[in-house]
């Protein structure tokens, strides 16, 4: 089921990386996410922190607004890319798994997607429904 990444996937890692480099501000971006669409383009999203948490938005849920904006099609590849806190060790980015919430939404708009989500054998492509086998049900 899981499987190690391509070029592309690599590339769309990087392309959240560097999102998130160029406007990670501590407590209002702090992730970023990459999605990879049917035709090769890549569209971007920041997460929005806010003082009040619960009107905060994830990454993929901006990500996911601006490929439908931009002319929707069909999304191949997911990843969030979560910046570490000041009181944290290790790498200064690194690959997160979607939120609930996101997996939810990836599952609502691209149900056959693969999302790069790191385990213990390192960064592996997951499809979106084995991240969320019990689906919320209208």
């Amino acid at each position: 089921m899981p499987r190690a990444l391509t070029a592309d996937e690599k590339a769309l890692v990087a392309a959240a990386e560097d999102v998130l480099r160029q406007h990670y501000r501590l407590k209002w971006h702090t992730v970023a996410a990459a999605l990879r669409m049917a035709d090769g383009s890549i569209v971007t999203g920041l997460h929005l922190g806010a003082v009040v948490g619960r009107l905060q938005v994830c990454a993929e849920s901006i990500a996911v607004g601006r490929a439908i904006l931009q002319g929707g099609g069909n999304i191949l590849a997911a990843v969030a890319v979560r910046h570490r806190k000041p009181e944290e060790s290790g790498p200064q980015m690194a690959v997160v798994a979607p939120c609930g919430a996101c997996r939810e939404l990836l599952a609502d708009y691209a149900p056959h997607a693969g999302v790069i989500v790191p385990t213990a054998e390192g960064l592996e492509v997951w499809p979106v429904r084995a991240l969320l086998p019990l689906p919320y049900q209208r």
